[in-house]
């Protein structure tokens, strides 16, 4: 990277990532924002970055693709912290990843509030099956359990959580309370109303009342499916209380200081526009929001020259190149004129494409083919040096090139101060774009180096 770069205005806050991953206070850093702007390769990084500043690093990645283990050189994540080899530990920290395992928390969830029988019961049972393993939520959900799970043990240092890639930026947000009111919500309890009243008593009780729902129900969910549902909120009925519980515990450790959230943007105008979304919305549920990371900056090593005069000057190369070509090429006082008779009936043969010993291909022939002039018009190519046409045709498309870039970056430039100017209280650190993907710890590291660099640090 170089000073070049697109660099922030000076009114807008610089997000110093160094000094909030050096923190001890900070034990939390949830990375977050749209699809597709690099929140697993962002999270990665500060991780590897964290751990190599010193701090016992856990990363949490709830992206179904598994980039995150392939960049760290882990053949597989699953559900349990396993440590990355190659980080530098010498300043006393470790790295250690992890890929969330949706069913596999509920199941320990499950496993750890109920006795064996009761839990067998309840992993078992179809609805919880199809419940644990997609609905909607459920990631979301177990995603803040695992958290919570995370910062209870007091293992780590520092916890970073990649959230889960949705449509929504409010969907990390939302979902648990929408799941865990749902698993302790009022249709929740009427279904758990029969096995709790028990008996022939209870069923007479009821009887009136709830055959009316459940034969609506058996229409609209299917006889087997309710029967499943009954089943399964029979068995989880101590349980309901305690994931509102754990819901809102979670949420208020998302408030607490030492949670950071950083908004990971590309600086376009959709991503923006679903960044400062997040941000409004951090702020409305009181989140500590440690500010934007813009991601995938576009530079220049040569933005002094502007996308209008490169432009102007490739069109004055092209308008040079027009008028050669147009030129009256100069004319040979020998051409055209008659074989020169005192040359004697060799020059005649050479001239006919004719030698004592066969043909001369003086216009096509091929390397190793002999010519009058002793080389075929394919090996002297090679010799031929590009031509002050073909030279300024390649420095027109290179300025075209070049104004494109420019263009880019204006309009870059032109979206992230629009954000800037919305919200000039969050912090914003910019992460030049790299020439290629990243798959391993030194891609991460140079993300971490980009992530970390001051507007006046230079690279030579």
């Amino acid at each position: 990277m170089t000073s070049d770069n697109t660099t922030l205005d000076a009114s807008a806050p610089r997000l110093e990532v160094d000094a909030l991953l050096d923190d001890p206070h900070t034990r939390i850093v949830v990375c977050c924002g749209s699809g597709g702007v690099g929140k697993t390769t962002t999270a990665a990084a500060l991780g590897v970055r964290a751990a190599e500043r010193g701090r016992k690093v856990v990363v949490l990645t709830i992206d179904p693709a598994r980039r995150l283990a392939q960049s760290m050189g882990i053949s597989e994540l699953d559900n349990v912290p396993r440590q990355v080899k190659g980080v530098d530990e010498t300043a006393g920290g470790e790295l250690h990843a992890m890929m969330l395992d949706m069913k596999r928390t509920f199941d320990e969830i499950v496993e750890g509030h109920a006795d064996a029988d009761r839990a067998r019961a309840i992993l078992e049972n179809p609805f919880y099956q199809s419940l644990s393993a997609g609905f909607a939520g459920t990631q979301e959900y177990m995603a803040m359990e695992k958290l919570g799970q995370l910062r209870a043990n007091d293992e780590w240092d520092l916890i970073i959580v990649d959230t889960p890639p949705s449509r929504s930026a409010l969907d990390f947000l939302d979902a648990p309370k929408r799941l865990g009111s749902f698993l302790d919500g009022k249709f929740i309890r009427v279904l758990m109303a029969p096995a709790k009243v028990g008996g022939r008593a209870g069923m007479k009780f009821l009887n009136v009342g709830m055959s009316m729902m459940t034969g609506t129900l058996s229409k609209l969910m299917g006889g087997q499916l309710l029967r499943d549902v009954q089943t399964f909120v029979a068995a989880m009925d101590t349980m309901f209380g305690g994931f509102r519980t754990r819901a809102d515990a979670t949420y208020r450790l998302l408030q607490a200081p030492g949670t950071a959230f950083l908004v990971v943007a590309a600086p376009e105008r959709d991503a923006l526009r679903e960044a400062a979304y997040f941000v409004e919305r951090l702020a409305a549920e009181q989140m500590p929001l440690a500010g934007l990371v813009l991601n995938r900056v576009h530079g220049s090593g040569a933005a002094q020259l502007s996308a209008e005069r490169a432009l102007a000057a490739a069109e004055a190369l092209t308008d040079r190149m027009a008028e050669d070509t147009h030129a009256d090429p100069p004319v040979d006082a020998d051409a055209g004129s008659a074989p020169d008779a005192a040359a004697g009936p060799d020059a005649d043969r050479t001239e006919n494409n004719l030698e004592a010993n066969g043909i001369v291909d003086l216009d096509g022939g091929k390397a190793g083919s002999r010519t009058a002039g002793g080389l075929s018009p394919a090996a002297a190519a090679e010799h031929v040096t590009p031509t002050s046409a073909s030279a300024a045709q390649l420095a027109a498309g290179l300025l075209r090139l070049h104004a494109e870039r420019m263009q880019v970056l204006a309009r870059e430039r032109r979206t992230r101060d629009r954000f800037t100017a919305l919200h000039p209280e969050v912090p914003v650190t910019e992460v030049a774009a790299l020439p290629g993907d990243v798959h391993d710890l030194a891609g991460l590291r140079a993300i971490g180096d980009r992530l970390a660099l001051n507007p006046t640090d230079t690279d030579d």
